[in-house]
């Protein structure tokens, strides 16, 4: 054992080894701990682009990481980055942070990313544990939100989207207006100070000619020089007076003191360029007010404002101009339009319909683009909408128009996309159907209210539910050229289902009247009550003469059986199988039971437990139509049937 260390020098080697060990652990922590308390303070002052490099330089080394991811996830969130705090929230509560937003906030990230299913998931997870009544209550809206999204993707595509690849920049394109043929926009794009808030630059007014090709974009930039101040961002820009007169959002120097300094500014356009710029009467010097719009017409001014008395984060407002060219005190849009959560970045039509963005109403993503129909407000769709933000819709003309997005495949933070209407006119489908149950001996089925009803997919997902309404009745929206089943349980019922499918329903472009039209199915759904020992007969069952063998006619019967089976597993049957008079008793009885066993047999191979299954063969011993004559009244005797023996509570 010559290799072998003395024990005493052993002991002495570990020990040293350990201290080591330890020092390196200690230097390592405090190094964490520096960097963490730098991010800390950079967080603290709303500069969460140096936050984060603090932030993730502790990573590696923090005792923590639940909370350092935590922390990361946080300051990509609060600089509008919600997308790329996805894997930090998740990292940070499987490492067991129980800090309680987190539950809130990582299904919102999974929305942004487009993972709605996960994402509905999450939310309903938290829904049921959620201690704190304010996130709770967020989290319930937005649980409602998630469940409609199948709705929402079933809106059809209205538009036509191209990005301007030649104008963007890999900082943020944003806020399209046009005026006088050219096309103004705010943008990060340097060079010029950086916003720590973002890493990005801060935000001034450009301005480049209109095209008729989004690829032909790319022409000359210009700088509005006169109005961009290069401490302050700058802004949405709208127009009024034929150009004339110019009201913008300026402010937030990018540190927490300014953070609510952003307010509305008024310039007028004069033979030596703009004047400089004057406050609005209408802000708010305790909000944040930006994202103006004119009507046409240049006589009402709607923004959006974080002031107190709204019904969120942030609403949209209106003003007018009286007869003395002053600003009327601000209108709130009221709850039919603002939510909870934060509704701006509004523009104004040609035809004055008004657009807004919103994050508290049912979209894809974080903002979503909508319009303002009969006073509420309606989804855009896809196209135009994404799991990113989409906002700053402009129409140049009831044809095409241009409007902002960070979604996934673009070229910077915010991009300008430009979209076009399609002719094509849409068609929106309906189920539109009542849930019955009918007990045994009862005469007439009766409405079911209060149930809920499923609706799947032709692989058996469910894509929604529903609850039946006072008088039974549902609704559901379908997709075109697909299939679906509608399922409804109740206990000591026979689970009701029924296909439905919009294949080959979709009518000729010639037969559709308006731009959005509604093809409505019906769907009745009957609950039947389960009796114990009450023979039913399975419709169409034929064997070959003389043979036990399951033709593919009776297997699609038999199939049809299979589902029962799978749609109420509490239930076990006996599966019996009769002939006709004709023939021995004794051939009758062998070649009834002979066929109740290959019928059992292959529902078992679909996947059904035999512990739930027992094959009879009866013979002729329990005939339908005694003395039969015809081969109809043959046909009656020769029938197989299912009887529930067993129902487990």
């Amino acid at each position: 054992m010559h290799n072998m260390l003395p024990l005493k020098p052993l002991a002495k080697q570990l020990q040293q080894t350990g201290l080591i060990v330890l020092l390196l652990l200690l230097l390592s922590g405090c190094g964490a701990s520096q960097y963490l308390s730098k991010g800390d303070k950079r967080f603290g002052e709303e500069e969460y682009e140096r936050a984060l490099e603090f932030y993730k330089q502790a990573l590696g080394k923090a005792g923590n990481p639940g909370e350092v991811n935590y922390k990361i996830a946080e300051a990509y969130r609060l600089s509008n980055r919600l997308a790329e705090a996805e894997p930090y929230y998740k990292a940070a509560l499987d490492a067991n942070y129980r800090k309680e937003d987190a539950y809130f906030y990582y299904p919102l990230a999974l929305k942004a990313n487009g993972k709605y299913e996960e994402a509905l998931r999450r939310m309903g997870e938290y829904v049921k544990v959620a201690t704190s009544p304010q996130l709770r209550s967020m989290a319930v809206r937005e649980l409602e939100n998630l469940q409609q999204l199948d709705e929402i993707m079933g809106l059809g595509e209205r538009y036509k989207v191209q990005n301007l690849e030649a104008l963007n920049t890999e900082g943020s394109e944003f806020a399209p207006y046009v005026l006088n043929n050219e096309l103004v926009f705010s943008s990060t794009r340097g060079p010029g100070k950086e916003y720590l808030g973002n890493g990005e630059g801060f935000l001034d007014l450009f301005s480049t000619t209109l095209t008729d090709s989004a690829a032909e974009m790319g022409g000359a930039v210009h700088k509005y020089e006169s109005i961009n101040n290069e401490e302050l961002h700058e802004a949405f820009a709208t127009f009024a007076n034929d150009g004339a007169t110019m009201v913008f959002a300026r402010g937030n120097e990018g540190t927490k003191k300014g953070r609510r300094n952003v307010d509305l500014f008024v310039s007028q356009r004069r033979a030596n360029g703009w004047t400089e710029p004057k406050l609005l009467s209408i802000n708010d010097p305790e909000a944040w007010d930006s994202s103006p719009a004119f009507t046409p017409d240049g006589k009402t001014l709607y923004f959006s404002s974080s002031r107190r008395g709204g019904l969120g984060g942030t609403d949209i407002y209106k003003s007018t101009l009286d007869d003395n060219g002053r600003f009327t005190a601000p209108e709130n849009l009221g709850p039919n339009i603002n939510t909870p959560g934060n509704e701006s970045f509004v523009s104004v039509g040609p035809d004055g319909t008004v657009y807004i963005a919103s994050d508290g109403l049912p979209g894809l993503g974080n903002l979503d683009l909508f319009r303002i129909e009969n006073g509420k407000p309606v989804n855009m769709g896809r196209p135009v909408n994404s799991p990113g933000d989409d906002f700053g819709m402009y129409f140049v003309n009831e044809q095409f128009g241009f409007f902002s997005s960070n979604r996934e495949g673009g070229k910077g933070g915010d991009d300008l996309y430009r979209f076009v209407r399609s002719d094509r006119k849409l068609v929106k489908f309906f189920v539109d159907g009542t849930l019955y149950q009918l007990r045994e001996g009862a005469k007439q089925r009766t409405p079911v209210p209060n149930n809920t009803v499923r609706l799947q997919d032709e692989a058996g997902k469910q894509v929604a539910m529903a609850s039946t309404d006072a008088e039974g009745k549902f609704s559901f929206p379908l997709d075109s050229a697909s299939t679906y089943s509608l399922v409804a349980e109740k206990p000591n019922f026979f689970t009701a289902r029924q296909r439905i499918t919009t294949v080959g329903k979709m009518p000729a472009q010639s037969e559709l009247k308006d731009p959005i039209n509604e093809v409505r199915l019906s769907s009745t759904l009957v609950l039947n009550e389960i009796v114990k020992e009450k023979a039913i007969v399975l419709e169409n069952i034929f064997y070959d003469f003389d043979k036990a063998n399951i033709r593919l006619d009776a297997a699609e019967e038999l199939d049809k059986l299979v589902q029962i089976l799978e749609d109420n597993p509490g239930i076990s049957i006996e599966l019996s199988s009769h002939t006709d008079a004709r023939g021995s008793d004794i051939y009758n009885q062998d070649l009834s039971q002979r066929r109740a066993e290959s019928a059992v047999e292959y529902i078992i191979s679909k996947g059904i437990d035999r512990s739930r299954i027992t094959a009879k063969g009866y013979g002729e011993s329990r005939l339908v139509v005694r003395n039969a004559k015809t081969e109809e009244q043959h046909q009656r005797n020769r029938r197989t049937e299912f009887k529930v023996v067993r129902i487990q509570e």
